[in-house]
This record gives C-alpha cells, sequence and structure tokens, in this order.
C-alpha cells in the first residue's frame, strides 16, 4: 500500500511538472507573437517612410537637414534586430530609443510640411500621411498588448511552485516597454 502511495504521489508531481512547464511555454509563446505584432508595425512605419519623403522631396524645395535625418532615423532603426527569446531591458530600451528618434525626425517631417500649402494638398501626401498616423496607433496598440503578454507571463512565471520549474528550466523573465523620457510633461502649444 505505501508503494502505491508513493507511485501516486510521484505522478502528480510528474503531472504538475508537465503542466507548469506547458503552461510556461504557451505563456512565453503568446509573448513571443506580441513582440512579432510589435516589429511588424515597426516595420510597416519603416516601409512607408521612403514613399513619404520621396512624395515630400517631389513636391517641395525642402529642407535637406530634415530629409536627412528622417532618412539616417530610419536606417538606425531598422538596423537593431531583436529576438524575441533574447529580449534584455538593455536591449529593449537600445530598440526603443532608436525607434524615439526616428519617431521625433517623422514628427519633424510632418511639422515642418505644414509650411507647404502645395505639398498638403497632395493626396499621395494626404494618404501617406494617414496612413502613417495609422501605423502609430497600431504600434502603440500592439507595445500595449506586449505589456500584457509579458505582464502576463512574468507573473505566471514567478507564482510559487511554479517559479521552481521555471528557473530549473531556464525562463527569464520579459521586459516592458516603457514611455520615452520626457513624455510625462504635457507639450506646449503657442499661438
Amino acid at each position: 500500500m505505501k508503494k502505491y502511495a508513493i507511485w501516486i504521489v510521484l505522478g502528480i508531481l510528474v503531472l504538475w511538472g508537465i503542466s507548469a512547464y506547458n503552461g510556461l511555454v504557451s505563456s512565453r509563446e503568446s509573448v513571443n507573437k506580441s513582440w512579432a505584432n510589435v516589429e511588424n508595425q515597426y516595420q510597416r512605419r519603416a516601409d512607408l517612410i521612403p514613399n513619404l519623403v520621396n512624395v515630400v522631396k517631389g513636391a517641395a524645395d525642402f529642407e535637406k537637414s530634415t530629409l536627412e535625418a528622417v532618412i539616417q532615423a530610419r536606417a538606425s532603426a531598422t538596423s537593431i534586430k531583436l529576438d524575441a527569446n533574447d529580449l534584455t531591458p538593455e536591449k529593449l530600451q537600445q530598440y526603443q530609443a532608436a525607434q524615439a528618434q526616428l519617431g521625433g525626425a517623422l514628427s519633424r517631417l510632418l511639422a515642418v510640411a505644414e509650411n507647404y500649402p502645395q505639398l498638403k494638398a497632395i493626396q499621395n501626401f494626404q494618404e501617406l500621411q494617414a496612413q502613417l498616423e495609422g501605423t502609430e496607433n497600431r504600434i502603440n496598440e500592439a507595445r500595449r498588448q506586449y505589456n500584457e503578454a509579458a505582464q502576463s507571463y512574468n507573473t505566471s512565471r514567478l507564482k510559487f511552485p511554479r517559479v521552481l520549474i521555471a528557473n530549473l528550466l531556464g525562463f527569464k523573465d520579459r521586459p516592458y516597454f516603457e514611455s520615452d523620457k520626457g513624455s510625462e510633461k504635457a507639450p506646449e502649444v503657442k499661438f
């Protein structure tokens, strides 16, 4: 009878271990999928930029430094590649900084474009601007969903006794997207 009790306890522990492992794998894959969606939206933005720059170049005697800043920021942002399984807070921060630099350059491009009425009237520019605005919204949504998936995974990974399996099998925390520095201050609008 004692022998059966030991086998039953061992069986329960094995089943629990399998369940914990499978839960961690499912949660990790949800984070990976969310990360892929973030990268997809950033790539969409990077793909729109050359078209936007070409329309602006063709429509205005434009400030060369602004266009060069956008092109350089795009090159910098697209050169950073992160593997979803190797996300660290430092690597995510570097990636986020490059994307923020690109976003800033795009904002300057769109702000300077306001000084060119003939550019604002070009339908291609209007469509690209609308697509870019939609992409920025998609990026924000993808980042929000990634943070939710990372939070769910990190919480699941840290709960006892699952944390024992996670540490034993190398499941690491996933970092979060954070606000850009200075974003807590509202921009000042002057007329």
